[in-house]
């Protein structure tokens, strides 16, 4: 009976063993807690929120995962979501436009009201997905991700160097440790720590030390920080237990370019998800997804992106790190899974576990982050070499990401034109990239094959 009920783990429905299926659904938790935790305290930073808010954007952030987690794994009316076993989180993917609307004075109510056009934007591909998909060959996907973990880079320094907001006035005048200073040799060392130790872990580290690298790493360089009292639990204290993410808490409001910039970057996470579902069906459940599958995923993607802008969260997206555990141990049985959501679901209803996590020193997310942001670039280069790189092919990769990058990296080059042109295209080389890549893709001629 115990074998039998054992089994149902490489099954999407049964009732496995509780104890071992809690087991498994912490596995995909710690793989994936970090990611979801460390862009709201990002954008909470590139915004300037109060504590309160920072605190109210994590828990949001949290608590919606959940919920865009569950609705794959339970379809309503068999069409609305993918049915797959698939884990849903806040996506770096988003971060580099997010912080350009941020240095354009929007703040979240703008970033949350171009992420329900997005959300638009991704039941439209969805409804039309098969068609779509075309546009959006490995080469090009790989060129918007290659590009996303190049932007992605100065965050990551600006980070080990302590977040560029900690000057030495606002240290000293919020009576902070001199060490949390921009730049100093403490905030680099720490950072450095936590990077060796992500190192160490990943390349030496076996099961859950390997697996939880990123986790641990950054657990030890926060015991390295609190030594040299770069740590506060001063307004952990004072947080609830318990609170419920709040409707339309920061506003909403319409930008025409944070709309066109993250309204791409949907579309563009619509088609990379189609990437994920397959790997999920093919390491897990030795099949294609369906037509069916494809379509209620990205729809129920889109609208539970809708939702999330309402509650206050940021944009959410396939994780590929718990795909990368599907393929791994096969385990598919959505009990597994859907513990996974209400443990993220418990975490975000408790303000004083986010406001723990807001003690987390920059430099210690910087340290840790690195690592993910060139696994991002990396992933792209992977998507990229998928494909025979010709000379098509160069031309598509590198012009995309050379124009995308150097206008970003130049954006007074753009300093003529209307300030919505160098919100568009000069502050995250993402837009460019995309566009230029599917253009190219389009206009250049196909390369005969040699007869």
């Amino acid at each position: 009976m115990q074998d039998h009920s054992s089994r149902l783990l490489f099954q999407f429905k049964g009732t496995p063993p509780l104890g071992t299926s809690a087991s498994l659904a912490l596995q995909h938790l710690v793989a994936m807690i970090v990611g979801c935790v460390t862009p709201p305290i990002i954008i909470a930073g590139a915004v300037g929120l109060s504590q309160a808010d920072r605190v109210l954007l994590i828990q949001a952030s949290l608590v919606m995962s959940a919920v865009s987690t569950l609705l794959q794994l339970f379809p309503i009316g068999g069409r609305f979501g993918s049915g797959l076993p698939v884990i849903l989180g806040v996506s770096f993917a988003y971060v580099p436009s997010m912080q350009a609307i941020a240095a354009s004075g929007g703040g979240i109510a703008a970033i949350a009201g171009a992420m329900l056009v997005g959300g638009i934007v991704a039941v439209i591909v969805g409804l039309f997905v098969k068609k779509i998909r075309l546009l959006f060959p490995p080469v090009i996907t790989g060129t918007v991700v290659f590009t996303i973990g190049l932007s992605l880079y100065p965050t990551a320094i600006n980070y080990m160097a302590g977040g560029t907001g900690n000057t030495a006035e606002s240290v000293a005048a919020s009576g902070l440790s001199p060490a949390l200073v921009y730049g100093s040799w403490q905030n680099w060392l720490v950072a450095a720590l936590t990077l060796t130790a992500v190192l160490v872990l990943n390349h030496k580290g076996k099961g859950i030390c390997k697996l939880a690298s990123i986790l641990l790493g950054m657990l030890f360089g926060y015991v390295v920080a609190l030594c040299f009292g770069m740590v506060s639990f001063a307004d952990v204290g004072t947080a609830e237990w318990f609170s419920l993410p709040q409707f339309l808490h920061f506003g909403i409001s319409f930008d025409a370019p944070s709309c066109i910039a993250l309204g791409l970057l949907f579309a563009i996470n619509s088609i990379q998800a189609i990437g994920d579902f397959t790997a999920t069906t093919v390491g897990g459940l030795d099949r294609d997804p369906t037509d069916r599958e494809l379509q209620g995923g990205i729809i129920a993607y889109g609208v539970s992106n809708i939702l999330t802008a309402l509650f206050g969260g940021l944009p959410t997206a396939t994780y590929s790190q718990n795909v990368g555990i599907v393929t791994t141990n096969r385990v598919v049985n959505r009990t597994v899974f859907a513990m996974t959501g209400g443990f993220l679901l418990l975490a975000g209803v408790s303000p004083k576990f986010a406001a723990l996590l807001t003690t987390i020193p920059q430099c210690v997310l910087g340290g840790a982050t690195v690592t993910v942001f060139s696994t991002i670039a990396m992933t792209g280069m992977k998507l990229i070499a998928s494909q025979e790189l010709t000379a098509r092919n160069s031309t598509i990769v590198g012009l995309s990401a050379a124009l995308g990058v150097g206008i970003s990296q130049a954006s007074a080059a753009l300093s003529q034109f209307p300030e919505a042109v160098t919100m568009i295209f000069g502050k995250s080389p993402v837009v460019i990239a995309t566009l230029m890549a599917v253009l190219l893709n389009l206009i250049l001629p196909k390369e005969r094959p040699n007869s």
